[in-house]
């Protein structure tokens, strides 16, 4: 069976704040898009704001062990789709 490739989408405040309310529709596309192959979730933190200092690379999300800085929705499509050629 296939790895699934997991998808994290920091909910944290910083990022919250700094856009990553968008990002919870990926919590709805993905699944449509690539079934089971992706499993993607919300959670509360990824810490990585408080290595980058300047709080200037919100929202985080990361896929698999890649961190997507300034995270859009097409930005995280395209990392999974890199992931799954």
């Amino acid at each position: 069976m296939e790895k699934q490739i997991s998808v994290k989408v920091c909910l944290g405040t910083t990022c919250f704040v700094m856009g990553s309310s968008n990002l919870q529709e990926l919590i709805e596309t993905v699944p449509k898009k690539y079934g089971n192959k992706v499993d993607v979730a919300g959670v509360p933190c990824l810490g990585l704001c408080s290595i980058d200092w300047e709080f200037s690379k919100a929202p985080y999300v990361k896929v698999d062990d890649e961190i997507i800085k300034e995270a859009t929705v097409e930005k995280v499509l395209k990392a999974i789709d890199e992931k799954l050629k």
